[in-house]
C-alpha cells in the first residue's frame, strides 16, 4: 500500500512495510514483527530521536569495536529486512566478520539472509552449515561458527534475544547490544546496552568508528572509562524528563481551558 509522505507517521509506516514484505520473502519472521512493535513503543516514549546517553553508549560500543581482535556482527531477520546496509558499512569500516543467527532457523531462510546481506555489500559472511553451539542455549540460536561468534571476543547483537545475549556473556565476551527497550534482559546483560532505533544507531556507531580509527588514544580513553551502570542510569533519568515533559504538555491546555470557564 503506498503511503503519502505527508503522513505524519510516513517513516514509521514504511518501516512497517518493510518488514511485512520481508516477512514474504522470508526474511523476517512474524514473531519479530510483533518484537519491532514492542520496540517502536518505547522509540515513542525516547522521542524518537538518539539521546544524549544513547550516543555515550554508541561512541563506547564504537570504541570496543575498534579496539577488538576478533569481533563479529550478528544478524536476525528484522536486521537484515532494515539495516542491512548499515550492517555491511559498518563492518567494512571496523572491519568485522558477519554472522546470521536466527531464533526461527531453517537453511533455506540462513541463505535468503546471507543473499540480502552481500546485496547489500557485506562481504564475510558466515551462516550456512554452523560447525560450533553456544553453551547453555537449547533453541537453534546456539548454532554458530567457530570462526565467527564462538571465538569472538566482541559481538555486536542488534535486536538480540536475552538468553543469547546472556550466554554470550557468560563466555565473557563483551556484548554490545541494539535495543530500544532499557529493561530488557538483553540490555541488562550486555556490556554496552546502545538503546536506541536500529538505523539510527548503527551509523552512529560507524561514524565513531571512523573517528575513534583516526584516535587510537581516544578509543582506548572511551573503553577504560565507560561505564554502564551510569549510562543506563543517565538513560533513566532522560525518560523520567521526558515523562515529566509529557504532562506538563498534556496539563496545559487543560488548565488553560478551565480558567477560560
Amino acid at each position: 500500500m503506498p503511503v503519502p509522505r505527508t503522513h505524519p507517521r510516513y517513516a514509521s509506516l514504511k518501516t512497517r512495510e518493510r518488514l511485512v514484505q520481508a516477512h514474504r520473502q522470508g526474511i523476517a519472521a512474524l514473531e519479530g514483527l510483533i518484537a519491532h512493535g514492542r520496540g517502536e513503543a518505547w522509540d515513542y516514549l525516547l522521542g524518537e530521536e538518539t539521546s544524549a546517553p544513547a550516543l555515550v553508549a554508541e561512541k563506547a560500543a564504537a570504541a570496543f569495536l575498534v579496539t577488538a581482535e576478533r569481533p563479529v556482527i550478528s544478524v536476525n531477520g528484522n536486521v537484515a529486512a532494515l539495516a542491512a546496509d548499515h550492517v555491511a558499512r559498518l563492518a567494512a569500516v571496523v572491519p568485522a566478520r558477519v554472522e546470521v543467527n536466527l531464533f526461527h532457523r531453517t537453511e533455506a531462510r540462513v541463505r535468503q539472509l546471507v543473499r540480502v546481506l552481500r546485496k547489500a555489500g557485506a562481504t564475510d559472511v558466515l551462516g550456512p552449515r554452523p560447525n560450533a553451539r553456544i553453551p547453555g542455549l537449547e533453541s537453534k540460536r546456539a548454532l554458530c561458527h567457530k570462526e565467527g561468534i564462538y571465538r569472538a571476543d566482541v559481538v555486536l547483537v542488534p535486536l538480540e534475544d536475552g538468553d543469547r545475549a546472556e550466554a554470550l556473556a557468560r563466555m565473557a565476551k563483551l556484548v554490545i547490544s541494539v535495543d530500544l527497550n532499557p529493561l530488557s534482559r538483553t540490555s541488562q546483560a550486555a556490556s554496552v546496552p546502545v538503546v536506541d532505533e536500529l538505523t539510527r544507531a548503527l551509523p552512529n556507531i560507524g561514524r565513531f568508528v571512523r573517528d575513534l580509527k583516526a584516535d587510537p588514544d581516544e578509543a582506548t580513553r572511551v573503553v577504560r572509562e565507560y561505564d554502564k551502570a551510569r549510562n543506563l542510569a543517565a538513560l533513566y533519568a532522560f525518560i523520567r524528563w521526558r515523562l515529566a515533559n509529557l504532562v506538563r504538555v498534556t496539563k496545559g491546555p487543560e488548565r488553560r481551558g478551565r480558567a477560560k470557564s
